[in-house]
């Protein structure tokens, strides 16, 4: 497991320098901090020491431009973000959300309009589905007015693989923070592999405030920044979502669903597995398990660097979360089709955080690789794992 890093640099008080100056600046110090630990600790000399520093350093790499890339609140904000943290405590408490989360998610009307069209994304041809989402944060809940304003976000998407011809099963494929975009997600998930060589029907919904759901420039911008309530209602509408795309789903005569997420899919997909018990699988790859464990661990000078403006009660925002937490919900799939990967080098994703997981879902089978978070694609291990689940779920054909 790897060891602790070195915080990143506090910017100064005054206004923040560019954004490139910034990146710059916040890449060299994590490169130095980066190439001391893994020339003192991190890496063993032997065959296989140039290949685990390679994928320590491409983790790093990505992990500090996506860093550099969040935009924080101001002050004002902060307080604000503060005071709905708090009044979302005191309503979920007194509705009952708090002790029983899974009250907090309403099951949402099956999907019955949607439109599609085809498409390409480097010679992959697609149907890209569209539909009205018409999710909405429970009346009265901190956050909701602005969020109902977030106009992209009210279109849900998803991006299609299907088989002509007979039914066939089908996978929904969950993806990662900042993706959302054919390109990315069908590499991320080699879902030609997955569609052409497996048989599978394949179909990748866009989560909330990513791709074309975007607020900013950035993909996934806003899910998690700093803006507490904003994370609640993403995770909701993200579960309202994924719920009515699987109504549509099964109305296509699939015999057969499974579940696979990355990172923040993973934790998509161990809280949808809390939602629908008739899938045939539940796979959490990489997966994230607690938004203020990995605010703490990979920002700890850029969102903790003023108290007397953040003024954030760690514990308060733990409990709001916690009723869209994977953790705070008893999944309902069965045991033998819960399916886990994590890697013992991941720079995203400490592996803490699988291991979590794994214990609330009663450890069912995992694979634990030599690898990073982003490496998993060329990982053996996870290769005959993810056959290996989708095998025995009689999903492959």
């Amino acid at each position: 497991m790897a060891s602790d890093r070195t915080a990143l640099p506090a910017p100064p008080r005054n206004a923040p320098a560019p954004r490139g100056v910034r990146l710059t600046a916040v890449l060299a110090t994590k490169w130095r901090s980066l190439t001391d630990e893994l020339w003192q600790t991190a890496i063993p000399l032997g065959r296989h020491a140039f290949g685990r520093a390679a994928k320590v350093a491409l983790d790093e790499v990505a992990l500090t431009a996506l860093l550099a890339s969040i935009r924080l609140p101001t002050g004002r904000d902060r307080r604000r973000i503060n005071s709905e943290v708090f009044a979302a405590r005191e309503l979920y408490r007194a509705r009952g959300w708090l002790d029983e989360p899974v009250r907090y998610h309403v099951t949402p009307e099956p999907l019955r309009r949607a439109h599609w069209g085809h498409s390409n994304s480097r010679s992959v041809e697609f149907v890209h589905l569209r539909f009205d989402s018409d999710y909405e944060p429970h009346p009265g809940e901190p956050g909701r007015d602005r969020w109902l304003g977030y106009a992209a976000n009210r279109t849900a998407h998803a991006w299609v693989l299907r088989h002509r011809g007979r039914p066939r099963p089908w996978l929904v494929c969950i993806h990662g923070l900042g993706m959302g975009y054919p390109f990315t997600d069908f590499a991320g998930f080699r879902a030609t592999w997955l569609h052409e060589q497996l048989g599978l029907n394949v179909v990748l919904p866009v989560l909330p405030l990513h791709g074309p759901r975007a607020i900013d420039q950035r993909s996934g911008a806003g899910f998690i920044s700093g803006e507490h309530m904003d994370t609640v209602h993403a995770e909701a509408q993200a579960m309202w979502d994924l719920r009515r795309l699987l109504s549509w789903v099964r109305a296509q005569e699939a015999p057969a669903v499974g579940v696979y997420g990355l990172s923040l899919g993973g934790y998509n997909a161990a809280l949808i597995a809390a939602l629908e018990p008739e899938l045939a699988c539940v796979i959490a790859g990489v997966p994230a398990t607690c938004f203020v464990q990995l605010v703490q661990e990979h920002a700890p000078a850029l969102l903790l660097r003023d108290p007397d403006l953040l003024e954030v009660m760690w514990e308060g925002v733990q409990q709001v979360l916690s009723v869209v937490s994977p953790l705070s919900l008893s999944p309902l799939v069965a045991w033998e089709r819960r399916f886990l990967f994590g890697g013992l080098i991941d720079r995203f994703v400490p592996l803490s955080h699988v291991q979590q997981l794994w214990n609330h879902w009663e450890q069912p089978r995992a694979v634990f690789y030599e690898g990073s978070h982003l490496s998993f694609t060329w990982e053996e291990e996870v290769r005959f794992l993810l056959r290996e689940a989708l095998d025995s779920s009689g999903l492959a054909v």
